[in-house]
């Protein structure tokens, strides 16, 4: 499977909800960069982001284009998340059930068919604004 693809079903794990498939494609050493935040490293960690991220929010990725460079080992994907706001997590807006849509951006890394790093960028600020209504 070509780093491409691994993306590719990456994200059509995170749209179906498939948290076990979405672990099945990462590096048990992964490096996941968020916006904002302590960089996680290890597949443990990443598990607790997602059931925090399941908790809080009920997103779907739309619009999805991803490139891949020459060698083969990096992705960058562009995305825009459909998203409800469920329960606030810390340092942020009280949620009660808000509709965001918001233009995002990630750029991976695969080696030997797992992905080994996720860097994701959004506009923190344009979220906030969405959510505070």
């Amino acid at each position: 499977m070509t780093a491409l693809e691994t993306v590719k079903n990456y994200y059509d794990c995170f749209n179906n909800k498939d948290w076990n498939g979405m672990l099945a494609l990462v590096h048990k050493d992964i490096k996941h960069q968020p916006n904002q935040g302590e960089e996680r490293i290890g597949i443990e960690k990443f598990r607790d982001f997602l059931k925090m991220m399941d908790e809080c929010y009920e997103e779907i990725l739309t619009d999805v284009t991803l490139f891949a460079e020459p060698t083969g080992t990096r992705v960058a994907a562009e995305f825009v998340v459909n998203g409800i706001y469920k329960k606030g997590d810390e340092d942020s807006p009280v949620a009660h059930g808000q509709k965001y849509v918001l233009p995002a951006g990630a750029f991976l890394e695969v080696n030997q068919g797992k992905i080994t790093r996720v860097t994701t960028y959004y506009n923190l600020p344009l979220w906030i604004k969405l959510v505070s209504v």
